[in-house]
């Protein structure tokens, strides 16, 4: 049985698993992820590691915080003014909002707390400072046509 190559896709079993052993997702719900060696939807550690595995193998490969969604800066948790958000938002703790930035991308911000006057929103990943695992099962390969 062959090895997976770029360019084909797999189909994987997974779960992400925090430092501490918390599970944060996984494809238990949502039954086996099919995804194109090369397209860059997984990190390119658990890519690398799945051209080194065969339908059925089980493998778990660790990623450092700086690999992962990077280090958690301080800067990126900001004050944004009541005023400022559109007048039919009702900002929750946990909500997510879309920002534009000076370049003109966008950027996801999570919201922290609500008060009065002001909402504290945080954009970094929510997992950023964490180191992760995940744990990865080759169900299937799928040569490139």
């Amino acid at each position: 049985m062959e090895n997976a190559k770029q360019g084909d896709t797999v189909v994987i079993d997974y779960s992400v698993r925090i430092g501490d052993g918390t599970v944060v997702g996984h494809t238990e719900e949502t039954g086996p992820q099919a995804i194109k060696l090369g397209d860059g939807a997984v990190f390119p550690q658990v890519e690398e590691k799945l051209t080194d595995m065969k339908v059925g193998d089980k493998e778990t490969v660790a990623i450092e915080c700086e690999k992962a969604f990077g280090p958690r800066r301080e800067e990126m948790v900001i004050d944004i003014p009541r005023q400022n958000l559109p007048a039919d938002t009702e900002p929750q703790p946990g909500m997510a909002l879309q920002a534009q930035q000076e370049d003109g991308s966008t950027i996801t911000l999570y919201v922290v707390s609500v008060n009065d006057q002001s909402v504290k929103a945080d954009g970094n990943h929510p997992l950023a400072g964490q180191d992760i695992s995940f744990d990865v099962t080759l169900r299937e390969i799928k040569d490139a046509a």
